[in-house]
């Protein structure tokens, strides 16, 4: 009997909540059910896409045609990418876009454990992952840090670390130049905008250890391979990348 007065009352508490303040799905802006504690309504949940298929061994873009390499990755380019694989959960449509944009920039920070527990399940899909127990954040600028109130990608890895039992390497690297926004730059300029970005705090930590950056997105990897470059001159014994969305 009390656990039936329970629920009832979590229902009622919950919808009067619902109508006080009305949670919208962050896509399509359609109310969600009073009940439903999920970020995105059934139907963009649904639009989400999942990379199970064929991808890049290097980088980990989707290969629609097959094959095990994209066309930046063949052959001697692959060489370029100071990272060894990187791997992502979903490709960045746009239902996943809008998500990321609310948990970044509008502050919704509580998305972090739905969004970490997605890439916990998808880091189980994904066996050459699983020489890296390390995991390190992208860091950002202090000053973008205090701003946004908290750092996307930290939060993700304390998720996933948490899930899979994983050690996170905190306060071992810091971003040490505040890099215009890579938005809208070819590939060239953002590995040219992200140069000497970051330096290793805490050498120790990394020498001799797999490591696993976590990002939200990977687009060009600049970011990560610069950042997979500091490590490895630290005495790294390897990166590879794990990331929420990935971009065509």
């Amino acid at each position: 009997m009390g656990i039936i007065v329970k629920v009832t009352f979590f229902k009622i508490s919950r919808y009067l909540l619902h109508v006080l303040l009305p949670r919208t799905c962050a896509h399509c802006k359609e109310d969600l059910h009073y009940l439903d504690t999920a970020p995105l309504c059934p139907a963009c949940r649904d639009s989400l896409e999942p990379i199970t298929g064929l991808c890049c061994l290097k980088c980990g873009s989707p290969l629609e045609s097959g094959g095990e390499y994209c066309f930046n990755c063949r052959g001697h380019k692959s060489e370029r990418l100071k990272i060894n694989l990187v791997r992502s959960a979903f490709t960045f449509n746009p239902e996943l876009k809008s998500l990321i944009h609310a948990f970044k920039y509008r502050g919704r920070k509580n998305l972090a454990e739905p969004l970490g527990l997605d890439m916990a399940g998808t880091y189980d899909r994904c066996p050459e992952l699983k020489d890296y127990k390390f995991l390190l954040a992208v860091p950002l600028f202090p000053d973008k840090e205090r701003e946004r109130g908290f750092n996307q990608s930290e939060l993700l890895a304390r998720v996933l670390a948490r899930e899979r039992k994983l050690f996170l390497l905190e306060n071992s690297v810091e971003r040490v130049r505040n890099t215009p926004s890579q938005t809208g730059l070819s590939k060239r300029e953002r590995h040219e905008n992200i140069k000497g970005a970051f330096r290793i705090t805490k050498p120790e930590l990394v020498k001799g250890r797999r490591i696993l950056i976590i990002d939200d997105v990977a687009t060009t990897l600049a970011t990560t391979d610069e950042l997979a470059r500091a490590l490895a001159a630290s005495g790294a014994a390897g990166t590879a990348v794990f990331t929420l969305a990935r971009e065509p």
